[in-house]
């Protein structure tokens, strides 16, 4: 599913990098794949180079990209958002000029595709997409639109409805995981039992869950509980 820079949510677009030049026709895009698991970088860099408009590089970091004149880097989660780290604390001048980067992961979970827009990413692809999404958002990217795996758009669309957890919430929402009753919890933290009651009300109402143990399976669908799968690409 294609995401011009308008639908894409602004908090995630990073001010005016959600424009960029488009490419004059016959031109090649020219792709920099840096993701950090060797075998699914040699599985992108081969499907892309059936491309007849796209150019592709490997073997390179994700900062190594305006080195090669890459439009568009594609990397692994992990290694996307330590990237946009570092390109924020740069602070480039010229910021529509830096290439694009799409992220191509495993991970699905809301919480973590939130977090990648936040950080300015332009993409995000599921790495069992069909090879055809790939090169269409390699395409997308480098005609300055956003692109999102049409698996995680409704998903994605519906958490920027709801109203975000507050850290004593989410903290509540932790002990809640780990089967803490409320006593537990109240002494845990140092505050009230009643307190911990309204905590877990706004829990309940700002998940949509009916019970704790519901409240607790839709935070962990969300990735808002444990490390899950942090330590993968």
């Amino acid at each position: 599913m294609r995401l011009d820079s308008k639908t894409w949510p602004q908090t995630a677009m990073g001010g005016s990098n959600g424009t960029a030049a488009i490419l004059h026709q016959g031109e090649k895009i020219n792709v920099l794949v840096a993701h950090a698991d060797a075998i699914v970088n040699a599985g992108l860099a081969a499907l892309l180079g059936a491309g007849a408009d796209i150019a592709v590089r490997s073997g390179l970091a994700a900062d190594d990209a305006f080195l090669c004149g890459a439009d568009v880097v594609i990397a692994d989660h992990k290694g996307a958002l330590e990237h946009m780290r570092r390109r924020a604390e740069a602070q480039h001048g010229q910021i529509e000029q830096l290439p694009k980067v799409l992220i191509v992961t495993q991970l699905d979970r809301e919480w973590e595709v939130r977090t990648a827009m936040m950080a300015g990413v332009h993409g995000y692809l599921l790495q069992n997409s069909p090879a055809d999404q790939l090169l269409s958002a390699v395409r997308s990217l480098s005609r300055g639109m956003r692109y999102l795996s049409a698996d995680l758009s409704r998903c994605v669309a519906d958490s920027f409805t709801r109203i975000g957890l507050t850290s004593r919430e989410t903290d509540v929402l932790q002990l809640l995981a780990q089967g803490q009753c409320n006593k537990s919890i109240a002494r845990e933290l140092g505050i009230g039992v009643g307190t911990v009651k309204t905590h877990v009300k706004g829990l309940f109402d700002k998940l949509g869950a009916t019970a704790r143990t519901h409240a607790v399976v839709l935070a962990t669908r969300r990735g808002l509980v444990g490390d899950g799968a942090h330590s993968q690409h």
